[in-house]
């Protein structure tokens, strides 16, 4: 039986001839996900960009940048991270992700989750937000954390947001400073004093006024 990292580099090669959605097409690279292969911490956005597309790699464009100043904010470094997206190949025009192509590349999300096994998932954006928390708004939860699936399931805005509404940028990095909470709580160091983290179950309904602002898919 394969290992973990054996596996996982399995699926990086199986998603290069991955034909399962129109999306593979048009697409330059498949952009299957990158970091190690023990973590504590995975991050999913919603699909790759222009840049993501021509580099194959995630979070490389804008957001990419925004995103290194969060994990900052929350004492990390992208290599202590794996970084996915719901959608392994780039939608024309960088538009929204549909429910069919959401749907096609599930599995490889699920088995990277599954490999993984993070403590925390962090989730950027509102579609990768609906893989674990169904008809919610991230304007009502963005920074709180979940127990889903046995593990926390931590919403956040998408990177990308702060491109389009710079006064957001102050709210998502307080968010991430919470998060950084939340992982020390997990793993406290000697002699430290672990963070006061509030964990809530999902949310049941979603009867709430709309986001403001509107969630946008990366470049």
């Amino acid at each position: 039986m394969p290992d973990k990292k054996d596996r996982l580099d399995s699926i990086r090669e199986e998603l290069r001839h991955c034909r399962q959605c129109a999306l593979a097409r048009g697409r330059r690279n498949v952009v299957p996900g990158e970091g190690p292969h023990h973590v504590q911490v995975m991050f999913i956005g919603e699909g790759p960009g222009r840049n993501e597309d021509q580099q194959g790699k995630p979070f490389v464009g804008q957001a990419g940048a925004v995103l290194d100043e969060l994990l900052a904010a929350a004492g990390l470094k992208r290599e202590e991270v794996f970084i996915a997206n719901v959608i392994k190949c780039r939608p024309p025009n960088n538009r929204d992700p549909l429910p069919e192509e959401i749907s096609a590349c599930r599995h490889w999300l699920d088995e990277q989750i599954n490999l993984l096994d993070p403590k925390i998932i962090v989730t950027l954006g509102r579609f990768s937000m609906a893989r674990f928390i169904e008809n919610a708004r991230i304007g009502r939860i963005h920074g709180q954390a979940f127990e889903i699936e046995g593990r926390k399931v931590v919403t956040m805005y998408h990177p990308a947001a702060s491109l389009h509404n710079p006064a957001l940028k102050n709210t998502m990095l307080a968010d991430f400073a919470k998060l950084g909470g939340i992982i020390k709580k997990l793993s406290p160091t000697p002699n430290s004093v672990p963070a006061t983290v509030e964990v809530k179950s999902p949310p049941e309904n979603s009867e709430e006024e709309p986001d403001a602002p509107v969630q946008l898919t990366l470049f």
